[in-house]
C-alpha cells in the first residue's frame, strides 16, 4: 500500500513539472522493486555495480567460440518428423565456418570434415544447440571442434547428438597465402584439444594411403550370391542414384562459392535414396566417413551427385557418394570435388536394427568398392575399440598383431578383411594404437589439477588424483638441447644406463621412424616374487609448432611373438612417457609422466609420502646420463 501511494505522489509531481530530488526518486524506484530500505551510501573508492551484474565474474569465453540454436520446424524434417541429417550438416558447417573466420579474420572454406557418428535423432519442436570453436591453428589451416546436442523444451532434457572435427583453410586475396596467428588455449579442455589436434592432423594425412595399401595387400574376397534368408542377392546396380543440381545464389556462401554444408546435404539426400532402394524402407543415417573437399564450385555450376550401395552387412550398409561439377550444360569434362561414405541402418518398431539383404557388386570397380567397404567397417571397429572407449573400459594391454587377427573384431565374428602390414606404414589398428598412445599422454599432460608433492634440489614431483587413477610427474631443468634429450630418452635400449629398474630392452619391431616395440625386462620383483617383463609400444613425436614439447609415449601392447612366460610376471603400463620443452638453445625442461597401474601403486605412494627417494635418485641419474651423452655423435646425427 505504501508503494502504491508513493507511486501516485511521484506521478503527480512529474505531471506538475515539479523537480524530484534524486534521493526520493532512487528510494521510490527501489520501493517499486520490492525494497523497503533506503539506498546505501557507497564507500570511498567503491565501484558502482552495473544493473544485472553477477556477483562473481564469469570465466573468459573463447574468442573463437560460436553458439547456434535452431528450433526444428516441420520444413527441416523427413517423413518421420525427425530432423534431416542434411539440414543438420548445413547448420554444423555454418557454425564451424563462422568460428574459423572469427579466428582468421578473413574468408575460410571447408577442407574436410572428419568422421561423424550420430547417437540420436532429433524431433520436431526440439532445439538443436551447436557449439563450435577453433582447437588449433596451423599454417593456413585450422581444426574446428563442433559439439551438437538437442534440448527438449517441454521436459528440459538435454542429450548429446554428435561431436565432429572440421578443417578449414583461410583464403586471402588471389595469389596470396594467409599465415594464421597461433591460438593460445586457456582452459584444461582447450589445452587437451589443442595438444591432440596435431595427432589428429597426422592421422588425416596418412589415412588415405594406409587404406590404399591395406587393400592392395589383402586377399581377394568373393561376394556371397545369396542373402541371409536364402533369396538372391540384390545387384548393386539397382541401388544406383544420379541427380543434378544447379547452384543458385541461395546455395552460395558470402564468398560466392557453393556452401560446403549445402553440398553435404545434397550428398546425404542421394545416399538416402540409394539405401532405400536396397532395403525398400526408410533408413537412418548412423555415421559418415570423412568428407574431403577437393575443389570449389560457384553459382551457375552444375553439380552431379552419384550414390550406390557398396556393401551390406548384417545390420548396416555402406553407401558411397560423390559430387562432380561442370560449368556449362554441354561441357564434357567434370571435376570431382567431394566424396564420402555413409553408414545406414533400418530400424524396426522397437528401434532395433533390422537384418539387411546382401549386395552383389558389379565386376571391376564394384568389387573394389565392395572390398573397400569391408576395410572401412573394420577401421570403424578399430577406432571404436581403441580410440572411442574410455580407458577404464579397455584392457591395459591392447593387442598388436601384424595380421590383425588378434582382438581386432568382436568375439564370435569373422574377420572382415585379413590385412597385411606395409613396409613403411603403420598397419591397422596399429595406427590407432599409436594415436591413442600419444593422445593419452598429451591428455594427461594438459590436466590442470597437478599438486606439488615433493621437491628435492632441482627435482620436483607432482601428483594428480582423478577417479580411479593416481598419476605422477617428475620434472627438472637440464642443460641439454631439447632435440638431443629427445633422441636419448626415446631409445629404450639405453635406459638401463640410468634407470636401475631396467635390466634390458630389446627392440622387437621397428614399425616406422616414430613407433617402435620393445621387450623390456625389469629387476623389480612382483607380488609373485618374480622379475617383471613388459612389451611396450614407444611412440615419439617432434613438435608440430613452436611451443609444443617433444613427446615420447609408452603403453603396453600384446604381441603374439612375445607371450607371457613362467619365469616373469607380465607387467603393464597404461600411460607413461616423457615431454621435453626447450627453455633455451642449451636448456630443456624434462618431465616424466606415469598413470600408475595397481601393481605399481604401492611403489608410487611410498615415494610421494617421502618414505623413499628412489624416484628423485633415478631422475638425477637421468640428468647425469643426458649431460654425459649430449655430445654423442650419433645423437647429433639424429638431430640433423
Amino acid at each position: 500500500r505504501a508503494t502504491l501511494l508513493l507511486s501516485r505522489c511521484l506521478l503527480k509531481m512529474v505531471k506538475g513539472n515539479i523537480v524530484v530530488p534524486e534521493e526520493i526518486l532512487s528510494f521510490c524506484c527501489n520501493g517499486l522493486q520490492g525494497s523497503t530500505s533506503p539506498p546505501r551510501a557507497r564507500e570511498p573508492g567503491e565501484r558502482e555495480e552495473a544493473p544485472g551484474a553477477m556477483a562473481s565474474p564469469s570465466p573468459a569465453r573463447n574468442p573463437t567460440e560460436v553458439q547456434m540454436s535452431q528450433l526444428v520446424l516441420p520444413c527441416h524434417t523427413n517423413h518421420r518428423g525427425e530432423l534431416s541429417t542434411g539440414q543438420l550438416l548445413k547448420w554444423i558447417d555454418t557454425a564451424a565456418c563462422l568460428s574459423a573466420e572469427r579466428h582468421a579474420g578473413c574468408p575460410c572454406v571447408t577442407a574436410s570434415m572428419d568422421d561423424i557418428y550420430f547417437e540420436h535423432t532429433i524431433s520436431v519442436g526440439q532445439v538443436v544447440n551447436i557449439k563450435a570453436k577453433v582447437n588449433r591453428a596451423f599454417n593456413s589451416s585450422m581444426e574446428v571442434g563442433i559439439q551438437v546436442s538437442y534440448e527438449d523444451l517441454c521436459s528440459g532434457k538435454h542429450c548429446s547428438i554428435c561431436k565432429a572435427y572440421a578443417t578449414f583453410v583461410a583464403q586471402g586475396p588471389p595469389g596470396s597465402k594467409v599465415k594464421l596467428k597461433p591460438l593460445t588455449p586457456q582452459t584444461e579442455e582447450e589445452k587437451i584439444e589443442h595438444s591432440i589436434a596435431a595427432e589428429r592432423r597426422r592421422m588425416r594425412l596418412v589415412h588415405k594411403d594406409t587404406l590404399k595399401d591395406l587393400l592392395t595387400r589383402s586377399p581377394q574376397e568373393t561376394a556371397e550370391l545369396e542373402t541371409r534368408d536364402g533369396s538372391a542377392a540384390v545387384p548393386a546396380e539397382k541401388t544406383r542414384v544420379e541427380s543434378v543440381e544447379l547452384v543458385l545464389p541461395p546455395h552460395a556462401n558470402h564468398q560466392g562459392n557453393t556452401f560446403g554444408g549445402q553440398i553435404m546435404a545434397w550428398m546425404e539426400n542421394v545416399a538416402t535414396i540409394a539405401a532405400s532402394r536396397l532395403c525398400h524402407a526408410h533408413p537412418t543415417l548412423r555415421a559418415i566417413e570423412m568428407f574431403h573437399f577437393r575443389g570449389p564450385s560457384q553459382v551457375g555450376d552444375r553439380l552431379v551427385l552419384k550414390a550406390i550401395v557398396n556393401n551390406a552387412f548384417k545390420n548396416s550398409m555402406e553407401v558411397g557418394v560423390c559430387a562432380e561439377v561442370y560449368g556449362q550444360e554441354m561441357s564434357v569434362s567434370r571435376r570431382h570435388i567431394n566424396s564420402a561414405f555413409m553408414t545406414f541402418v533400418v530400424l524396426d518398431q522397437e528401434g532395433q536394427p533390422r537384418t539387411l539383404p546382401m549386395v552383389a557388386p558389379e565386376p571391376g570397380d564394384g568389387e573394389r568398392r565392395y572390398r573397400e567397404a569391408s576395410a572401412r567397417k573394420k577401421i570403424r571397429l578399430d577406432r571404436k575399440y581403441v580410440i572411442s572407449c574410455k580407458q577404464t573400459e579397455v584392457p591395459l594391454s591392447v593387442p598388436w598383431d601384424q595380421s590383425n587377427k588378434v582382438g581386432c573384431c568382436p568375439r564370435g565374428s569373422r574377420c572382415l578383411l585379413p590385412l597385411l602390414p606395409a613396409p613403411n606404414m603403420l598397419p591397422l589398428p596399429q595406427v590407432y594404437l599409436s594415436y591413442n598412445n600419444v593422445s593419452a599422454l598429451k591428455t594427461l599432460v594438459a590436466k590442470a589439477n597437478w599438486v606439488l608433492a615433493r621437491e628435492k634440489e632441482k627435482v620436483r614431483m607432482y601428483t594428480l588424483e582423478e577417479d580411479k587413477f593416481l598419476s605422477f610427474r617428475i620434472e627438472m631443468s637440464v642443460r641439454i638441447a631439447a632435440s638431443r634429450a629427445f633422441s636419448l630418452l626415446s631409445n629404450l635400449r639405453r635406459r638401463h644406463e640410468w634407470d636401475s629398474h631396467y635390466v634390458s630392452a630389446e627392440l622387437v619391431q621397428q614399425v616406422d621412424n616414430d613407433d617402435m616395440i620393445y621387450h623390456v625386462v625389469s629387476q623389480t620383483l612382483s607380488h609373485e616374487n618374480k622379475p617383471q617383463d613388459f612389451v611396450i609400444l614407444a611412440s615419439r613425436r617432434k613438435p608440430c609448432s613452436k611451443g609444443d614439447p617433444y613427446v615420447v609415449a609408452f603403453r603396453s601392447v600384446t604381441l603374439p611373438t612375445h607371450p607371457a612366460t613362467a619365469g616373469f610376471t607380465r607387467g603393464e603400463t597404461l600411460c607413461s612417457g616423457f615431454c621435453i620443452w626447450p627453455e633455451s638453445e642449451e636448456t630443456s625442461k624434462v618431465a616424466y609422466y606415469n598413470q600408475a597401474t595397481p601393481g605399481y601403486l604401492n611403489y608410487v605412494t611410498t615415494n610421494v609420502a617421502g618414505l623413499s627417494s628412489n624416484f628423485c635418485a633415478t631422475f638425477e641419474a637421468c640428468e647425469k646420463f643426458l649431460l654425459k651423452n649430449k655430445e654423442d655423435l650419433i645423437v647429433r646425427l639424429q638431430d640433423l
